[in-house]
Parts: C-alpha cells; sequence; structure tokens
C-alpha cells in the first residue's frame, strides 16, 4: 500500500489541500483530480494536478490508474449559474456518480468520501438528500470505504466562522434567524484531514460524524466569536425572510452569496448537529483566540474562488 498513489481531489482549494499534506508528510505520493488545475500549486512538484474529465470517462479512468485510496471532497455548496461559470447540485451528484464508477473501472482499492452530517434521501434540502445519494452509491458500489460526515468546516480558508467574524467587524448589530437556538458542532479541517488520512490506511468500511469537541447553538458561537475578537455586538433574532434579504444585499454588496434559504432550513432543523462522540480535538475557542489578529478581516468569497482558477483562495 505504500507505493500506491494517493488521489486527492481539489487539493489546491480547502479540506483537499490540508489531506494532501498530511499524505505528502508520511511520504505518500499524491496527485490531485480538480477543476482548478491552473491554480498555483501550493506543493510544486510534489503533487500533480490533472482535470478531473467527467465529460471523458477513460481519461477519468486513466489518471486513477494505479491508486490505491481516493479522498472525496468534491462538492458544491449551492446552485448557482450566470454567464461565466454553472454549478448545482444535481451536477454535483451526477459527477461524483461518475467519479465512483472510474475508480472502480481503476481499481481504486479504497474510497475516502466527506458528505455532510444527516443526509437524507427524503430531505426536501439538496444538499443534504444530494449527500445521501451519494453515500447509498458508494456503499452500494462494492468498494472499500470511510463516510466522514462532518458538519462546519473552520480554518484559515473557512467561510462561515470567518464571515460571521467579518460581519461583526463590519456592523453595529447582528441578526440570527429566529431564535438562534440551533447548535452547530464545528471541526478544524486538519482534524478532518487527519481523520481521512487515518481511514485510507483501514479496510473497513464505516460512517463516521466528524465533528468537533464543542458543540454552540448559533446564537452562542456568534457570541463567543465576538467576545474572542473583540467585536461584541447586539446579536437580534429576526425573521429568517428578513436575514435572507439582508443577506441578499450584502452578498451583492460584496458579489457573493452569502446565505441561501436551504442554509437557513438546514441550520434550523438542527442538520449541523449529531449526538455523536467527537471526531476532533481542536477547540474552535482556542483556535479563534490563536488567530483572532486575522479573522474576518477580510471577507471569503465563495463565488470569487469559483470564478478565479488560478490565484490561491488566501489572495481572492
Amino acid at each position: 500500500m505504500s507505493k500506491a498513489i494517493h488521489v486527492v481531489t481539489g487539493a489546491f482549494g480547502y479540506s483537499g489541500k490540508y489531506i494532501a499534506k498530511r499524505l505528502l508528510d508520511e511520504d505518500r505520493e499524491v496527485i490531485t483530480l480538480t477543476n482548478s488545475w491552473q491554480r498555483e500549486n501550493p506543493f510544486e512538484d510534489r503533487v500533480k494536478a490533472f482535470p478531473f474529465n467527467f465529460d471523458n470517462p477513460d481519461k477519468l479512468v486513466k489518471s486513477l490508474k494505479g491508486a490505491g485510496v481516493l479522498y472525496n471532497t468534491y462538492w458544491v455548496r449551492f446552485n448557482f449559474s450566470d454567464n461565466k461559470i454553472n454549478f448545482k447540485h444535481n451536477n454535483a451528484v451526477e459527477n461524483t456518480l461518475k467519479l465512483f464508477s472510474a475508480a472502480r473501472a481503476a481499481g481504486v482499492r479504497r474510497i475516502v468520501h466527506v458528505s455532510i452530517t444527516n443526509p437524507s434521501l427524503d430531505s426536501p434540502l439538496e444538499y443534504f438528500s444530494g449527500k445521501a445519494k451519494l453515500e447509498k452509491a458508494l456503499i452500494d458500489s462494492g468498494l472499500s470505504y470511510a463516510i466522514l460526515r462532518p458538519t462546519v468546516l473552520f480554518g484559515k480558508e473557512d467561510i462561515l466562522i470567518n464571515n460571521i467574524a467579518w460581519m461583526l467587524r463590519k456592523f453595529p448589530v447582528f441578526g440570527v434567524f429566529g431564535d438562534g437556538s440551533y447548535r452547530l458542532q464545528p471541526i478544524y479541517v486538519d482534524d478532518l484531514a487527519r481523520l481521512a488520512v487515518e481511514q485510507g490506511k483501514s479496510s473497513e468500511n464505516v460512517i463516521i460524524d466528524a465533528i468537533g469537541p464543542e458543540t454552540f447553538t448559533y446564537r452562542e458561537l456568534v457570541k463567543k466569536i465576538g467576545e474572542i475578537i473583540g467585536k461584541e455586538r447586539p446579536i437580534i433574532s429576526v425573521p429568517d425572510f428578513a436575514g435572507y434579504n439582508i443577506g441578499r444585499l450584502i452578498g451583492r454588496l460584496v458579489g457573493d452569496i452569502t446565505i441561501t434559504e436551504e442554509e437557513i432550513k438546514g441550520l434550523k432543523a438542527n442538520l449541523l448537529w449529531t449526538n455523536s462522540p467527537p471526531a476532533g480535538t481542536t477547540r474552535l475557542t482556542e483556535w479563534t483566540r490563536q488567530n483572532a489578529h486575522m479573522l474576518g478581516v477580510k471577507y471569503a468569497n465563495e463565488l470569487a474562488r469559483r470564478k478565479d482558477r488560478e490565484k490561491p483562495y488566501d489572495r481572492l
């Protein structure tokens, strides 16, 4: 197994980068499949990049030949299209099914797949139903698998935690949807990467809730971040439609999608919480204290990352 290639999707992005780094630290041979193969390579010649080639199954299979483990982080956060880019949940599902099929054809031994907490085929939310479809397909594929179900990731390149801090720095009050009592269990991105690499060495089929050691209500999370970065603000309850429209307005100002109706529903349905033991050890509160000087100083723009496929995330 030590000589087998390890394939990481999106190694020039967020979670994939941390997985690739840990594999390289173990002296593994790593390649990446990515839509951003022209993005600046943080690993230089240590990680070769190949396009996904979802529309060319033969090329996709060829890029996976010799791989022992595939670490799949590929997904989209929301549906979006304009005259420059187009991505949707249903396309992400179709593409991931092609990836699983190609992995099987290429003789990949094991897939470590990043999913989400509380996926459900019956969910009215595309994010959660789509993730459930992929879990079922992987389980039914006959391949060895580890399914990791994180809630919210935090780290230097994250979106949610950073942009909460950004809004606390920019605005005199902070609005939460409803009473803000719905819960989250953020996990540090490198803890997820450690778990992924550990599972790559195993052969047991497992599903793991990849949650962090701290649980917050959304209101508590905002309050704690404000305290730590020195920007405590009044936290007010707002109706969902008002919060969504305020988010849309902010999104227009920064050229991004700050929040979606599905994300609001997922939060309020407690889908980012589970009654499982923590898989991560890094506390968000401790990490925030260590990074308070930079957290939220700059807005983290999801669309900018997808439109510009050349610059590193931290320069967008």
